[in-house]
């Protein structure tokens, strides 16, 4: 869990998530501001705190190296702003346990009703259209929602891709994708209930068009790559031999 100032729906988030899975939780806190560290350590989950803000991408960098480190096969990354159903998480490591998928993502997008009911902002609704057609269309995949805070891993997708050498900011994530595209990893997605509500995460209007620029830029990076008309470090195999 990469942890931002969640104090006030950590609790409903980890009551969600099934209890066999609570002892492996690690929640990765980004300096916040309330009393998120006192409500996890409470709750009995591993803690690990930066010393300074280092920003979303940051915090999941800290998260997976943890994870690898504890020797994790299969990786959960969810928000702690209750946002995303907990509950289903068995239901997507099973795509990676019987080899489907090597990467798992919840679609908040079963249907447009269903994701502008709710409460997800019309403007966050198109800029995600618009993203995930070009980025399905690009990387050749066919998802609903490239831009989740749900998302299951298996252990050598984090072991191939240089995630270290990407954005400290909320690029990361569309960046991950990419390389996963770009190496070979099978991805998909499956509906997940979302909420949106005052204290879950967002971002405003002007770094959404951020995050959109730096999307298709990291669109433009993949398709140079790919074609061998450009070499960028986040498309680098580190994979020793």
């Amino acid at each position: 869990m990469p942890a931002y100032n969640a104090a006030s729906t950590l609790e409903a988030t980890l009551k969600d998530i099934p209890e066999v899975f609570h002892k492996d939780i690690i929640l990765v806190d980004d300096c916040s501001k309330d009393n998120t560290v006192e409500i996890a350590e409470r709750l009995g989950l591993t803690v690990i705190k930066h010393d300074h803000n280092k920003g979303y991408g940051g915090n999941q960098k800290t998260c997976y190296k943890a994870a690898l480190e504890r020797g994790a096969d299969i990786i959960v990354m969810l928000h702690p702003d209750y946002q995303y159903d907990g509950r289903l998480i068995p239901y997507f490591i099973g795509f990676l346990t019987t080899g489907v998928c090597d990467v798992m993502l919840g679609s908040r997008i079963r249907s447009r009703s269903e994701t502008l009911k709710s409460g997800m902002p019309l403007y966050k609704y198109l800029f995600n259209r618009m993203l995930t057609i070009t980025e399905n269309f690009i990387l050749g995949q066919n998802l609903g929602d490239f831009h989740s805070g749900f998302r299951v891993y298996k252990r050598e997708v984090l072991e191939k891709i240089p995630y270290l050498l990407n954005s400290d900011d909320f690029v990361f994530d569309t960046q991950f994708l990419a390389q996963a595209a770009y190496f070979g990893f099978k991805i998909a997605d499956a509906p997940v209930p979302c909420r949106y509500f005052k204290e879950a995460s967002s971002i405003n209007l002007p770094r959404s068009i951020r995050y959109g620029l730096l999307t298709l830029y990291t669109m433009l990076q993949y398709i140079l790559a790919k074609y061998k008309l450009a070499k960028f470090d986040i498309f680098k195999n580190t994979t020793k031999k």
